[in-house]
């Protein structure tokens, strides 16, 4: 009886000197080291997801890797033949060259979707009249179509241009830059820039929100122009958004095409042919095999880059 009461004491001057009773923790003994259960609602909803996912996505993309080390041509009987097409594919100057525009459309896409969104962010979110209105404006071709805005830009650079171009006089111009073996990949880039940057100028408009404006008072105050502020402050409190548009747009880039489609068809000749369009034209030409392997030499491209991307962002493109 004496220890019940002086256990009781204790607790009570605990308490009063705002203390509180050791509380028993998930897991133990005393709780009986029982885990929550997952309702079976949450399996009904993911079971249904996951075997679409397993349907559509990961058996195709199996089967297509067993099939790379084949001569199939997408149908009826095949045999065997070992790394043949990967042997292929590695000695085959057009996909070298698919490979090697690929890669660099996409990083100057990305750098310039990139520099004009987080112009057009910070402009955006100043004091301007009308900024409301711009930002609509300025979102407007990320819901229209690729193939659409590819045949309007085709027919632009097709007549429109090379009539200004020939009123003004301005020689370089006069003909359609699309017949131009060096200079389609240029139309290719604004095309796909103009559709890109309204998705990336969402989450720079976010980022710069979400500065305090207490910030940029307090370096007004200490006299920073707004190329300093820029600079010190919205660029480095908007890293992590930076990071995360990068990544997006540089994934997304490497698989272009539609909009190449549209506006070349891969051409003149071979000069703008993707990646992806190499692997469909095979697939329709009989060569189902020989692009598998393509696409699975691709596929791992695609995850090393995304793995070394996540890694040098790991800590850092948090939203």
């Amino acid at each position: 009886m004496a220890i019940t009461t002086t256990e009781s004491i204790t607790t009570a001057d605990r308490r009063r000197r705002g203390g509180a009773a050791p509380r028993l923790q998930s897991g133990s003994p005393a709780l009986g080291g029982r885990r929550k259960r997952v309702e079976p609602l949450f399996l009904a909803f993911l079971l249904p997801t996951l075997l679409l996912f397993t349907l559509a996505i990961t058996l195709p993309a199996v089967m297509g890797i067993v099939l790379s080390f084949t001569n199939s041509v997408g149908f009826g009987e095949f045999r065997f033949i070992g790394l043949t097409n990967y042997v292929a594919v590695f000695s085959d100057p057009a996909i070298l060259q698919a490979y090697l525009f690929t890669l660099g459309f996409s990083l100057v896409t990305v750098l310039v979707v990139n520099a004009v969104a987080f112009l057009l962010a910070i402009a955006l979110t100043s004091k301007i009249r009308g900024k409301i209105a711009l930002r609509a404006v300025f979102v407007l071709p990320m819901v229209i179509s690729g193939i659409v805005i590819a045949y309007v830009f085709s027919f632009l650079f097709a007549n429109s241009l090379p009539a200004l171009a020939g009123a003004i006089g301005f020689a370089p111009l006069e003909q359609s830059i699309l017949a131009n073996p060096d200079l389609a990949w240029i139309a290719i880039v604004i095309v796909t820039a103009w559709q890109a940057i309204p998705s990336t100028l969402l989450i720079y408009i976010a980022g710069v929100l979400s500065i305090p404006g207490e910030v940029y008072e307090a370096a007004s105050l200490d006299g920073a122009s707004s190329w300093r502020q820029l600079v010190s402050i919205t660029a480095p409190l908007t890293a992590g958004y930076i990071l995360i548009n990068l990544v997006i747009g540089f994934k997304n880039f490497l698989n272009s095409y539609d909009i190449i489609v549209g506006l070349t068809d891969g051409g003149p000749g071979t000069s703008t042919t993707s990646v992806a369009m190499s692997i469909f034209k095979g697939f329709n030409g009989g060569d189902y095999a020989y692009q598998m392997a393509n696409a699975t030499i691709f596929f791992v491209i695609a995850v090393v880059i995304a793995v070394v991307q996540l890694r040098a962002t790991r800590g850092k493109a948090v939203l």
